[in-house]
């Protein structure tokens, strides 16, 4: 994370499952080189805590986490139950120090010698429910044991933060490891005022260390030079494969596809701003191929964040993934403090802020008091398809500088809607991996009731395209996260 930063001078918090023996450490980074100041071992692990409680509300260990934070915010604050499930954390399987290391009751858990997270029973004992089968319907309690443990997981986060603030007396945090991607927490670290400015690494998890490795090689190994970009090295973290025209045309050719091809990317732009603004889902595949876990306007799903129903219609006929989980908006930076309450970049879609008041609609009465799924479809804002149901959104602001293809599709939308915002998810159906190749973006295209695909500067309308093989069916394919 600090290599890459936009900073001489850093803490560098670090927080995962677990890495050989260390589960967290907090190290301070000046210039090219970095020293290891603090950590926390094996089996006192705050990822490994967060995973338990994927595992026992019915989702799966290192995917499924992203869902329990996405479930957490339909926990009812400050209710009796979340207040009892917080109470039962702390003192039963968790004890908090000051610093935010942490010590966990094993007699609970189960990951360090067994093959499952925890000991099931003990824990139904504990909350009162037993684990949550996978695909099963998902009740308040479940909500509110997921609000619970994110709410714990701030506050742990928050305190090593201020450890590593201490320690290292730098007014810059880069942050690191699986737990960086909880953007939720990263968002109120950010509004927290406890640094300046905050660096998370797109590619926080695992698949960081192979860019790691490189960088401490050079860095540390080599002693190289370090020049210090002034909004960050990772270029929008756009360094997977390309494809030419060439290899566009042959892959469409292969399934015998229709398209048309734009000469000029203004004239497509424009045709494609107009398609979402009408209610379409757009398949937008562009350039290089993003590094990380994120779809970042290279290889995304676009829809119209104003349509009120785009987002039932994007999780239930294209994404085909519970109804339960939010969308993000990619917003032109410049228009990023009129929708939201931010005033910092989020170029990796790393960083939860509320949805600014001057677009939130007036909330029922009763809204904590609805039904979970009713709650769901209240419009909350003139924004609904990301909005989520806590008035928050989970942000990409988009720089013409690292993506001005999607910068200028975004302005265009803009100067048709007077909106500079749209939906944004990845470019796949429920459990496979962002689609990389042409070949993999029509295969998702025509598996799903997308109505458009552009790839490079080809545009392909599903209407005229030949029927697909009903017996090519990516439920057999691909194991649902």
């Amino acid at each position: 994370a600090f290599y890459p930063s936009p900073f001489n001078d850093a803490a560098i918090l670090t927080i995962d499952g677990v890495g050989e023996w260390s589960t967290a450490s907090i190290c301070h980074g000046v210039d090219n080189s970095i020293k290891n100041l603090k950590e926390l071992h094996f089996p006192h692990s705050m990822g490994l805590l967060y995973s338990a409680f994927t595992y026992y509300l019915g989702f799966r260990v290192n995917s499924g986490e992203y869902k329990l934070m996405g479930l957490a915010p339909y926990g009812i604050p400050g209710s009796d139950d979340v207040n009892k499930f917080i109470r039962i954390i702390k003192e039963r399987l968790i004890d908090i120090k000051d610093d935010g290391s942490v010590w966990l009751n094993q007699k609970y858990f189960n990951y360090s010698t067994g093959l499952r997270m925890v000991r099931d029973k003990q824990w139904e004992k504990l909350f009162g429910f037993g684990r949550r089968n996978s695909e099963s319907k998902i009740e308040q309690h479940h909500s509110n044991l997921a609000l619970a443990i994110q709410l714990v997981t701030e506050e742990i986060i928050l305190k090593m933060a201020t450890e590593a603030q201490r320690l290292t007396q730098s007014k810059n945090l880069c942050l690191a490891g699986g737990v960086a991607l909880n953007c939720v927490a990263n968002g109120k670290l950010l509004k927290s005022g406890l640094f300046e400015d905050i660096f998370i690494q797109p590619a926080a998890g695992d698949a960081g260390g192979a860019l790691g490795a490189a960088l401490v090689a050079y860095y540390i190994y080599y002693k190289q030079k370090r020049n210090v970009n002034a909004s960050d090295s990772m270029n929008g973290a756009y360094l997977g494969p390309d494809y030419s025209n060439k290899e566009i045309e042959f892959a469409a050719n292969s399934f015998k596809a229709k398209f048309t091809k734009y000469n000029k990317f203004e004239e497509l732009s424009e045709k494609v701003a107009d398609l979402i603004a009408k209610g379409n889902v757009v398949g937008w595949y562009q350039g290089r191929m993003e590094f990380g876990p994120r779809a970042l306007g290279n290889r995304s799903i676009l829809g119209d964040a104003r349509n009120k129903e785009m987002q039932r219609k994007l999780n239930l006929k294209i994404k085909y993934r519970e109804s339960f989980r939010p969308f993000a908006p990619s917003v032109l930076i410049e228009e990023n403090a009129k929708f939201f309450d931010m005033n910092k970049p989020s170029p990796y879609m790393l960083l939860v802020a509320n949805v600014h008041k001057n677009h939130i609609n007036p909330l029922p009465e009763n809204y904590y008091s609805l039904p979970l799924m009713d709650r769901l479809y209240v419009e909350r804002s003139d924004i609904p398809a990301i909005t989520h149901i806590d008035l928050s959104a989970r942000i990409q602001t988009v720089d013409k500088r690292t993506n001005q293809r999607y910068w200028k599709l975004i302005d265009d939308f803009r100067k048709l809607t007077d909106y500079g915002i749209i939906v944004n998810t990845s470019f796949n159906v429920r459990g496979e991996p962002i689609v990389c190749t042409p070949q993999d973006a029509y295969r998702c295209f025509m598996r799903t009731e997308m109505d458009y695909l552009v790839i490079g500067d080809y545009l392909f309308d599903k209407k005229e395209q030949k029927s697909w093989d009903n017996k090519d069916n990516w439920k057999e394919e691909f194991k649902l996260d």
